[in-house]
């Protein structure tokens, strides 16, 4: 078999080896390993703080699994949970992210090409023309929310016996969609600028806030201490950024003209964010985020305890999506900035290395997801109400869960290029919505049967069925990624991670102690993992084994 193009670059002397955007025609070559280097220390460090918030993750998961199990009030927290979810997904990780990293690339690029000449600046007038009306609208949305959260509840888990816990979670947690909407509002003008450490440390301060109020009051308020937490924490988001966002974002007022009305000026330099490229983006992260509604509703139907399940299983299966994507989220602004000036190839290039770089990654952890799946969920859950039954069922839907994290992992990635140039594209969201007709109908055949596991079967399904069709769809509408290249790499990284999940799974079994066996996992899972890559001769596998192999003869 002829091996495929690699997506990555030949290994380099420094970290602009793996991350590198590449030269573009007309772009001296000592820009790059500069940009590289700055993209290698801002992964890092974005790492360090994803790491971090998602072990704040597993400890607040932890106290609520602790203090109330798998049980009638669990479930009544996580159907409250459903709307910080949906706004984090639509407000902080796509939506907003996918509407404004572009908006202010064009406006810092439009600012750049200026200079030094007099006149409104497009940054500050991108802001004074979207926060405040932005701000007004979120606060809206959440006074409804608040307002309407019975039927909120009774349209997401129709089937609860008592839905006032629900409701009054509900309506703690509604505020999010105002302090989330902000929080992604600094975190996409931020990323713009390249400040990317605020951005990465908003889960930590979000996951302290929760675990804080969950201790303190869990024994006054129950579940709702949770709910509190939740509230608690997304003001906290806030705070972490605001203080970079007002130092590198300009907010004073420009000098109006004697004559004229007031922002016409700004109408005419800030990037146009109008109702044509707003709805699209909607549309694709409400449908994206419209598979956990659609999973808690049949949820719902199943004896109590169900939805609890699948929400542990889910948190911690997606782990290694979390992590591969901070990759993306990295080098996201690079392909925004690209395609504004116009620059495809230099677009191509970064896009086709992000989805190897991820895709290793996610399958890495796909195959310790698989292989140690039971370990994992004692290790971490498997405590006061959590009990052994809570943690085979979890870890049954955690591993078939994980057979859709690269399709999780491949919405995320590809979906950012299709809106980095800040025209309307309705092409996401109609794979989208195909991935989601085809959850709804596989959950519905298969729940019945299957009970949870059934649910988890029909996401996988799903989400994969949307990331085969973006990934079919980029190449011939927005950036020409060479597809059978990239497929064929994804399918090497693929067999690798069964590979080392089936030998994980043979071998965790021996050791009996949980924490002896996940040890030993961490070591034969990724050593099955790349043997196979290097067998399979995967580029991304030969190129990080190369780079490895280089660092440590330069160490010597």
């Amino acid at each position: 078999m002829t091996a495929a193009p690699p997506l990555l670059p030949a290994p380099g002397p420094g970290p602009e080896g793996l991350l590198s955007p590449g030269v573009a025609p007309g772009t001296s070559r000592g820009e790059a390993p500069r940009l590289g280097s700055f993209l290698a220390r801002a992964a890092a460090a974005t790492a360090v703080l994803t790491v971090l918030g998602a072990v704040l993750g597993l400890v607040r998961d932890q106290a609520i699994a602790r203090y109330f199990g798998a049980s009638d009030a669990s479930d009544a927290f996580l159907i409250a949970w459903t709307v910080p979810e949906m706004a984090a997904t639509l407000l902080i990780e796509d939506g907003m992210a996918l509407l404004l990293v572009p908006a202010f690339s064009l406006a810092l690029t439009r600012r750049a090409a200026a200079g030094e000449a007099p006149g409104s600046d497009p940054v500050r007038d991108l802001v004074a023309t979207t926060l405040p009306r932005l701000f007004l609208l979120l606060a809206g949305g959440a006074a409804l929310l608040i307002a309407g959260a019975p039927w909120v509840v009774g349209v997401l888990a129709p089937g609860l016996a008592d839905p006032r816990l629900a409701v009054d979670c509900t309506r703690l947690t509604s505020v999010t969609v105002l302090t989330f909407g902000i929080t992604g509002y600094f975190s996409a003008a931020l990323r713009a600028h390249r400040s990317f450490l605020p951005p990465a440390g908003v889960y930590v301060a979000y996951n302290l806030g929760i675990i804080g109020m969950t201790l303190a009051l869990h024994a006054v308020w129950g579940v709702r201490a949770a709910a509190v937490g939740v509230a608690v924490g997304s003001v906290l988001m806030i705070l972490t950024q605001l203080p970079m966002f007002l130092r590198l974002v300009p907010l004073a007022r420009p000098r109006l003209p004697r004559f004229g009305r007031p922002g016409r000026r700004a109408a005419r330099t800030a990037p146009p964010l109008g109702f044509a490229v707003l709805a699209p983006v909607v549309l694709f992260v409400v449908s994206r985020q419209s598979q956990v509604l659609v999973e808690r509703f049949l949820a719902s139907t199943l004896p109590a305890g169900a939805i609890s399940h699948l929400n542990y299983a889910q948190k911690v299966a997606q782990m290694p999506m979390v992590l591969s994507l901070m990759i993306c989220t990295v080098t996201f602004p690079v392909v925004a900035q690209a395609m504004a000036a116009g620059d495809r190839e230099k677009a191509r290039l970064r896009v086709e290395r992000d989805l190897g770089l991820a895709g290793t990654v996610v399958l890495l952890g796909t195959a310790v997801v698989l292989g140690y799946a039971p370990q994992i969920i004692e290790v971490l859950f498997q405590r006061g109400a959590f009990d052994a039954a809570d943690t085979a069922s979890t870890a049954q839907v955690m591993r078939v869960y994980a057979l859709g994290l690269l399709g999780h992992c491949l919405v995320g990635a590809l979906s950012r290029p299709f809106f980095s140039s800040g025209r309307p594209t309705w092409f996401p969201a109609f794979a989208m919505g195909t991935g989601l007709l085809v959850t709804m109908g596989a959950g519905y055949a298969l729940t019945y049967r299957f009970g949870v596991d059934g649910i988890a079967t029909a996401n996988a399904i799903g989400i994969s069925t949307t990331a085969l069709l973006l990934l079919m769809g980029l190449g011939t509408r927005v950036v020409p990624i060479r597809t059978r290249a990239v497929a064929i790499s994804l399918g090497r990284l693929t067999g690798a991670s069964l590979v080392a999940g089936v030998a994980g799974w043979a071998c965790a079994p021996l050791a009996p102690d949980p924490v002896l066996s996940l040890a030993a996992g961490c070591l034969l899972v990724p050593s099955a993992f790349f043997l196979t890559g290097l067998a399979l001769r995967s580029p991304e596998v030969v190129s990080l084994l190369a780079l490895t192999r280089r660092r440590f003869l330069d160490g010597r």
